[in-house]
């Protein structure tokens, strides 16, 4: 491939990547110049997974059968216009401006990925296909009773989230070979890591999910606190649910303490990788904090944080990205008050 057209479509990765994620599009360019292309590229395969799963119009054969598809796009047995062709047909304003554009665009993504290198691309493919595969399963599944059990739910967040700190975990390691050095223990940390991010959106996004049809709520926890997540409704603060509600955010809050682990392993002197992990961690702590001061919430707006406190976190990470004790007692206090997990049965990395 000539560097001219691939020069233009990483531009347009680039700019897509403002419309589909504020988050990421503030955090990946933080990244180092070889690692940013090939994070962003992973992060679009991904989207366009959640683009088929969140679409309201597709029933859940058909989200499995455009997922199966997407796997063989990215493998490269499946042609890519053809499905971005015929998916783009089916989107509705369920899907933003964004991802239609993102869809209608999927060939210069892959061709992206295609200019990765091998270990690049067997990581992103196998982040795809489990993925798309668990995500297919779930949404087969879907009601708003919840899932059955904490197990339950731990599955579906790694096949959303944990699998993508997999992924990410190889991308650096393909980068440096100091990161290398300690992948096994990077690795150990990884899905646990993308598990206390989902676990966060999962409390943030609970009414935003049901008017989809969907909860990914562990049925067993809010029973054995009393109440039945079929009488869910916004705006209440029912002793039973906030008490379920605080035993899935002290679960989360350890992930979190996880994924603080997980970036004190990477060189100190990798500040760019160190503030794209640092910053995700940073707001979702905070988003855990506003989601326990005000259980009784009714959409996600009223738990997400502020442009400022956004501003906190990114300021005051960057400052400390190279001092792991700074960050150790800067995540104590930002996570002060929030409940702790009690059983020692959950698995604690």
């Amino acid at each position: 491939m000539s560097g001219a057209p691939l020069e233009r479509d990483l531009a347009y990765q680039a700019e897509i990547l403002q419309g589909v994620s504020r988050t990421f599009a503030l955090t990946i360019p933080q990244l180092p110049d070889r690692l940013r292309d090939s994070v962003g590229n992973a992060y679009l395969l991904c989207r366009v997974a959640d683009t088929i799963e969140d679409e309201a119009a597709l029933s859940a054969g058909q989200k499995r059968a455009f997922s199966e598809r997407w796997v063989g796009v990215v493998e490269g047995g499946e042609e890519a216009g053809a499905f971005a062709e015929e998916l783009g047909a089916l989107l509705t304003r369920s899907a933003t401006e964004s991802e239609r554009d993102l869809i209608a665009n999927v060939s210069r993504v892959v061709r992206i990925t295609e200019s990765l290198s091998p270990r690049q691309k067997q990581a992103m493919l196998r982040c795809v296909k489990i993925m798309t595969r668990g995500m297919a399963e779930f949404q087969e599944g879907a009601s708003l009773e919840g899932l059955s059990d904490l197990k339950h739910l731990d599955r579906y967040c790694y096949h959303v989230a944990g699998v993508v700190g997999e992924m990410l975990t190889e991308l650096f390691c393909d980068y440096s070979g100091e990161i290398d050095a300690r992948r096994e223990e990077l690795f150990a940390l990884s899905a646990s890591y993308g598990q206390g991010l989902q676990m966060t959106n999962i409390l943030k996004d609970i009414w935003e999910d049901r008017s989809r049809g969907a909860c990914w709520l562990p049925r067993s926890v809010f029973l054995a606190a009393g109440f039945d997540l079929r009488s869910l409704s916004p705006g209440q603060a029912d002793p039973g649910f906030v008490e379920g509600l605080n035993r899935l955010i002290a679960i989360a809050g350890q992930h979190l303490s996880n994924a603080l682990s997980y970036i004190l392993l990477i060189p100190a002197h990798e500040t760019g990788i160190r503030r794209f992990c640092l910053w995700a961690l940073g707001m979702a702590v905070l988003t855990l904090r506003r989601t326990y001061t005000t259980p009784a919430f009714g959409s996600g707006q009223e738990v997400k944080i502020s442009r400022r406190a956004v501003k906190t976190v990114v300021v005051s990470t960057s400052a400390l990205a190279r001092s792991n004790a700074a960050l150790k007692l800067l995540f104590v206090g930002l996570s002060r008050g929030l409940p702790r997990v009690r059983e020692t049965a959950y698995p604690v990395v």
